[in-house]
């Protein structure tokens, strides 16, 4: 199966449901935020229900701070031979978006599933072939974290993979010690010779990705960041314009999208990317779990480039000093401030 890439969170819940439709053995679901409210236009618990009622295996991670799902709603899948189980810590969330379809078929993005995100501009992922294995032993641990005990999906824990993949996962699995995807960023940006190219809905960078992209920068390599003007979080814009102010002098280039952009993308020299959930902040890099797909494949870099070209002609350049500091902009900072060390 080739890959797929949608730039759409209604796009990705199309070819979600297509998938989940055409399932014969088992569907597997680890979302951050999974609501109720798209019954109109993509029944998902709808689907989920059906098929599991035609003796599809149905297992879905839902993070418990992320998603809204009523208990009634959580009931009726149970009721329905669904094992729906919600991760629940104080701090540490499962901010991963993947579906996982009889084994062979794997979704893997930036694409929540609720009613508020389907105008969004995003990125989704679909896979075939042997990426999707190691994307079901991936699911397996943070089933296993969130308390699962179902067998079938625990063995993937045992499986071990050594052939050579057009595609790579990328993971942060902090309960396990395992930081790929903060190393594949200070690699991939420390070894650029051209170009880096950054889109973000939320960008509050740590002190050493600050610093790589200094230095990338002072090596003559053109550093790019697309972040919406307004996100779904007004906090959050002031953090964004915070950074963006502080990294201009620096060189880099920031854009504001007139759209609400969610997607999570890196592309280096313009031919190798990563696609993924993770956003550019602390909590991303140290603390919660995400997953992303590193690929060189020349066909999808070209699309996400005319992609990553069409967002770029629709926003405006970031120009210090036009977006007045209020007095909350300055609490803000001031938080951040103090946080930092502990995120």
């Amino acid at each position: 199966m080739k890959s797929k890439l949608y730039t759409k969170s209604t796009e990705a819940w199309d070819a979600m449901l297509g998938a989940i439709d055409q399932a014969e053995n088992s569907v597997l679901i680890e979302m951050y935020i999974f609501e109720a409210d798209t019954a109109e236009s993509h029944d998902f618990l709808g689907k989920l229900k059906r098929k599991s009622s035609e003796g599809v295996k149905i297992v879905i991670v839902a993070d418990a701070f992320g998603s809204k799902l009523l208990q009634k709603e959580a009931d009726d899948l149970r009721g329905s031979g669904i094992e729906i189980i919600f991760f629940s810590h104080w701090l540490r969330h499962i901010h991963r978006k993947i579906l996982v379809v009889d084994g062979r078929t794997a979704f893997i993005g930036g694409v929540n599933i609720g009613k508020r995100f389907e105008n969004w501009n995003d990125l989704h992922l679909r896979l075939g072939g042997a990426i999707v294995k190691r994307i079901l032993k991936s699911f397996a641990y943070t089933y296993e974290m969130a308390g699962g005990k179902d067998e079938f999906v625990l063995a993937w824990r045992k499986r071990k993979f050594s052939y050579k993949l057009r595609f790579w996962l990328v993971e942060h699995l902090p309960s396990r010690n395992i930081h790929t995807l903060r190393r594949h960023y200070a690699e991939r940006i420390l070894g650029a010779q051209k170009s880096v190219r950054i889109v973000t809905p939320y960008f509050a960078p740590p002190r050493w990705l600050i610093s790589l992209l200094d230095d990338a920068i002072r090596r003559g390599i053109g550093v790019e960041i697309l972040v919406p003007e307004k996100s779904d979080f007004p906090f959050a814009d002031r953090i964004n314009f915070h950074y963006m102010e502080k990294l201009h002098p620096l060189g880099m280039r920031p854009f504001l999208t007139k759209e609400m952009n969610h997607a999570k993308l890196l592309i280096i020299d313009d031919e190798e990317a990563l696609i993924g959930s993770q956003n550019l902040d602390p909590l991303s890099f140290e603390i919660n779990v995400e997953a992303g797909i590193f690929f060189k494949d020349k066909a999808l870099i070209k699309e996400l480039l005319d992609t990553y070209q069409n967002w770029k002609n629709d926003s405006v350049e970031f120009v210090p000093g036009r977006y007045k500091k209020r007095i909350v902009d300055y609490a803000i900072v001031l938080l951040v401030k103090i946080f930092y060390p502990v995120l």
